[in-house]
């Protein structure tokens, strides 16, 4: 069941950090939503003003992810795919989560996911931040992805330096 072992929300101080989010068009009563609140969870958080990149669907979000991962601190993914009668929804999901894992990887810069993939629109509106929603996939997203960089900020800044 999502929501469990929900952990918390602690502070994070992102001033100075820089956060990119990619969103899709695709189902926009879904994602737009979900896009104000990590806009709002950024501004909490005390980070720069984020960019926003809109992309069509799901599929192109992990090329723009890791441009945006080039030039930015953190990295917010936001769509939703919704199930339908095909096997492509499995395709599309997997195609998305690897391909965030590897750019989160390779650039080392924090990817979080906000990538709803789900059985019904129901379903998804139920994690969209949306008034009477269970759920806010938007905030947390953006959330996890500067408390990420906040982290890497810290190992960064304490790792030794080498005489070169």
């Amino acid at each position: 069941m999502s929501g469990t072992g929900h952990p918390g929300e602690t502070a994070v101080d992102a001033a100075g950090l820089t956060l990119g989010i990619v969103a899709t068009r695709w189902n926009a009563d879904i994602v737009d939503p979900m896009v104000r609140r990590a806009l709002a969870a950024a501004e909490d958080a005390g980070a720069d003003e984020p960019t926003l990149v809109r992309v069509a669907g799901a599929i192109e979000i992990p090329v723009v992810a890791q441009e945006l991962a080039r030039t930015h601190d953190a990295v917010v993914a936001l769509g939703a795919v919704i199930r339908g009668g095909t096997p492509h929804f499995d395709y599309v999901c997997l195609s998305v989560t690897q391909g965030l894992t590897d750019v989160a990887l390779r650039e080392a810069t924090p990817v979080a996911s906000g990538v709803l993939t789900c059985d019904t629109q129901e379903q998804a509106r139920d994690r969209a931040g949306l008034p009477g929603s269970r759920e806010d996939k938007g905030w947390e997203a953006a959330r996890a992805a500067l408390e990420g960089a906040v982290v890497l900020r810290g190992l960064r800044a304490d790792r030794p330096r080498s005489a070169g």
